[in-house]
């Protein structure tokens, strides 16, 4: 795929962990499975700089950055210079010889830089030419996210490259193509580029925002404070940099008269891949999990299994990393990881769980505990409201997730975090609402 040399090139492990034993009659098997990739040329996940690489070396990339120029932009003034000012700063990221292209996004799409439906190559003088066209960029008209992503995906799929990357950024609703055009386009796009998605200000939807990362494998957040914007999308364009393998999946084979419950990605975020698998073969499914650097993700696997006797052992899933061939075929990365079950009459042996499946099972309910939460107060619901928000600090606490904790505090009194009991705020800034919603499937990994 990647035109880098193999030495170059990251190596994938899988660990596995689980308690293979079930009671008689059991069925359900669970592990947490830890992919990790390593020795790429990256640092602590990131490029430490764009000339960390020689030109031609490292994957080759396309990256499209999307910036918002609708009305809205310009309330306040100081909001559209910074989103220039941090498209500027992601331009002087990339690394020579990659791809790139700037979109202006209103309710249509345009070519800010290099223009004429194709991608310039990244060296001092583009950047400086795509910085001189950013100084153009003017605020006016409406929102459709949808025409922005189908104009990014046809000029990254014009370059013959192993990483393409999106970069989106809005300040408001997508008030200007209707949910189900969004879908489609989403459902269009994904598995062809990834795509982080960033809400500057307060005004946009949190459920919009993050469907665009979720469907295209990439990160959301919110920058609530425009002057946060140059820092943010530096250290994204230097995470994108530090990608090296695209388009790698998680292949897991079971045995006959076995079924795949669900598949999630639960570190560093909850991300439920159940639905997105592809049928390999008979036996075997493939699960995306987007573009790797130097990095190491948790993923949440359960089977359902045939019960066996007391005694006997079975194989219930093989899991291992595959990612596409340009004949169409796929290449095994070479790692793996087996997931058992075992039947035994020993009560203590069937019924202890696995610490890492209960802190990721924590961290999952967490999640929707947050989401459920701020539901019910937005609909008005306070006594809902407080036991789920409740139940969320509870889970942040015991899991060690001080972050999400620090997030719920700003929006619930805290009582006894112990024991969940909190009140609502009377008043809570909108930022912090959106932030703790925002950031709710984000998860602390459990100590090892």
């Amino acid at each position: 795929m990647a035109n880098f040399s193999k030495s170059n090139a990251p190596r994938f492990s899988v660990d596995v962990y689980q308690n293979e034993y079930l009671p008689e009659g059991g069925r359900e098997v669970d592990a947490i499975v830890t992919v990790t990739a390593t020795g790429g040329g990256t640092v602590g996940g990131a490029v430490a700089a764009p000339h960390l690489y020689a030109p031609g070396q490292g994957p080759s990339a396309a990256v499209a950055v999307m910036v918002d120029c609708s009305g809205s932009m310009d309330y306040p003034p100081t909001k559209m210079r910074n989103a220039r000012d941090a498209t500027s700063a992601a331009i002087d990221t990339l690394r020579d010889g990659v791809h790139f292209c700037v979109i202006g996004g209103t309710h249509v799409a345009k070519e800010v830089y290099p223009g004429g439906g194709r991608l310039a190559v990244a060296d001092a003088t583009t950047r400086e030419q795509a910085k001189l066209a950013l100084r153009k960029l003017s605020a006016g008209g409406g929102t459709a996210i949808g025409t922005w992503l189908r104009l990014a995906d046809r000029l990254l799929s014009s370059a013959d490259v192993a990483i393409r990357h999106g970069i989106l950024l809005t300040d408001g609703r997508n008030e200007h193509e209707s949910p189900e055009d969004l879908k489609a386009t989403l459902d269009a796009c994904a598995g062809r580029f990834t795509c982080d998605a960033r809400g500057v200000g307060t005004d946009w939807e949190v459920k919009e925002l993050t469907a665009v990362s979720s469907a295209l494998l990439g990160t959301a957040d919110i920058v609530a404070d425009p002057a946060g914007l140059a820092a943010d999308f530096t250290r994204m364009m230097e995470t994108a940099m530090g990608k090296e393998v695209a388009d790698v999946a998680l292949r897991l084979w079971t045995p006959a008269g076995s079924t795949v419950k669900f598949v999630k990605q639960v570190a560093p975020a909850v991300e439920d891949l159940t639905g997105r698998r592809t049928e390999a073969t008979a036996r075997a499914g493939d699960y995306p999990t987007g573009s790797w650097g130097d990095e190491s993700r948790d993923y949440h696997v359960c089977v359902e299994v045939s019960p066996a006797g007391l005694g006997q052992e079975m194989l219930a899933a093989r899991v291992s990393l595959v990612v596409p061939r340009p004949d169409g075929g796929v290449r095994d990365l070479g790692a793996q990881g087996l997931v058992r079950a075992v039947w035994t009459d020993d009560l203590t042996a069937s019924t202890s769980i696995n610490p890492q499946v209960a802190h990721y099972t924590g961290q999952a309910e967490l999640a929707q505990a947050i989401q459920q939460g701020l539901e019910l107060r937005k609909a008005g619901d306070v006594d809902g409201a407080t036991a789920k928000l409740g139940r969320a600090v509870q889970l942040a606490g015991s899991s060690g997730n001080a972050d999400t904790a620090k997030l719920l505090a700003k929006v619930v009194d805290v009582v006894d975090a112990a024991a969940g009991t909190v009140r609502l705020k009377a008043k809570v800034e909108e930022a912090d609402e959106m932030t703790l919603e925002t950031r709710s499937t984000k998860t602390v990994r459990v100590k090892k």
